[in-house]
């Protein structure tokens, strides 16, 4: 099990959870084709955050073979709070929210290709 982490990534976990829900279970390849096209905005910081798993799969010595995305989780970092003025001098909060990714790979058994036998010929 190799895992990579991105913390404090500057856009709600809402809509980085919408990416991550499409690379989970994939293999490495599978995912990072699925990110490429993706137009969110969270796609190029996950592909960063995958490619940094398989760099750590390789420190590691972990084969390359069979290896794909366990899980993918999404939690809330910590929230700017911040305020835009409003009228008759009241203040209106925003809510600046932060996310914290985390990516775990692991090896998945590569089943041998099942050879057919022979058929017979027929008169």
């Amino acid at each position: 099990m190799v895992t990579a982490s991105l913390t404090n990534y500057r856009q709600s976990p809402r809509k980085v959870r919408l990416v991550a829900t499409l690379i989970k279970g994939k293999t490495v390849d599978q995912a990072l084709n699925m990110l490429g096209v993706t137009t969110k905005r969270a796609s190029d910081p996950l592909a960063k955050l995958l490619l940094s798993a398989v760099a750590n799969a390789k420190n590691l010595g972990v084969s390359m073979e069979g290896l794909y995305i366990k899980e993918c989780t999404v939690n809330s970092g910590f929230t700017m709070k911040r305020h835009m003025p409003g009228s008759r001098g009241t203040a209106f909060p925003i809510r600046k929210k932060t996310s914290h990714v985390n990516l775990v790979l692991d090896t998945k058994a590569v089943k041998a290709p099942k050879v057919k036998a022979a058929s017979k010929a027929t008169k």
